[in-house]
């Protein structure tokens, strides 16, 4: 008896469900229901990702270290190597020979000759020797990387290093070179020792010493505590002179043709007067 009331149940309650499903408004009412639910579910999430927003700073309100008008911030920890003496103790040494300066005076220039077999070389660096006569350690005076290092004939041990915006600082008259080419060198690493070569027997032990701009040899002295960019100032300084100089040339070059061209002219209408008459 329970067995058939429990099977009468199931079936009426199968039977009412399948009556339920076959109403109309049955399925556009689960539809509307879904839809509300997750457009709930929308909501809600887009509410939680602005409250996390607002706790945020604003990327464009200005911050301590930030810069202003839009003008990109530069890192307080940045630095930028000035060249130095290429030395470690600036006050065990000195310099034997200076740059030969071609504007300079007879003087400093006849100082700055180095003789060799009987015939005088302007001196293209400083020559740096130790007050007490003896070796001393030779330091890269910027970061780079080694570009040559040799031994050669004439001017003892080479080593040049490679930095940024075109410049090279060369060391000739080295001993006991610690670095190779391909090397990368930090300011004030120790690159050899002071030696002797042929060329400046005078200096006895010694380095020589050059920083070149593009290949040309500029004055360490006039340079040294001063940044890389005082390099290309200086060469911006120099061209400007250069340049004005020669646009006058070519200005006075180009005034006496018109001035015979205006005068072939005259000339020319004066014949064809007289020919005429």
């Amino acid at each position: 008896m329970r067995e058939e009331e429990n099977k009468r149940t199931s079936q009426n309650s199968s039977s009412n469900l399948q009556r339920f499903f076959k109403k109309r408004w049955v399925f556009p009412a689960i539809y509307l229901a879904s839809a509300a639910i997750i457009l709930t579910g929308v909501l809600w999430f887009q509410s939680a990702n602005n409250d996390v927003a607002d706790d945020e700073p604003n990327i464009n309100e200005e911050l301590p270290g930030t810069a202003q008008n839009g003008e990109p911030a530069v890192p307080v920890n940045s630095t930028v190597e000035n060249f130095a003496m290429p030395v470690l103790d600036e006050d065990a040494v000195e310099i034997h020979k200076q740059f030969y300066d071609a504007d300079g005076s007879k003087e400093d220039q006849e100082a700055a000759l180095v003789s060799y077999e009987n015939t005088y070389y302007p001196n293209k660096g400083i020559d740096i020797v130790a007050k007490d006569g003896k070796s001393f350690d030779v330091a890269a005076s910027l970061s780079g990387t080694v570009v040559r290092s040799e031994q050669d004939s004439l001017f003892g041990n080479i080593v040049e290093i490679e930095h940024a915006e075109g410049v090279v600082t060369v060391y000739h008259s080295l001993a006991d070179v610690m670095v190779e080419q391909g090397d990368r060198v930090d300011q004030g690493q120790v690159i050899a020792k002071a030696g002797k070569n042929l060329f400046n027997k005078d200096a006895d032990t010694h380095v020589h010493f050059e920083i070149r701009n593009n290949g040309v040899a500029v004055n360490p002295i006039e340079f040294f505590n001063q940044p890389l960019t005082s390099l290309e100032q200086e060469e911006s300084a120099s061209k400007q002179p250069a340049e004005q100089a020669e646009e006058n040339t070519e200005d006075a070059e180009e005034t006496p043709a018109d001035e015979d061209k205006s005068e072939q002219d005259e000339n020319t209408d004066a014949s064809i007067g007289m020919a005429t008459v």
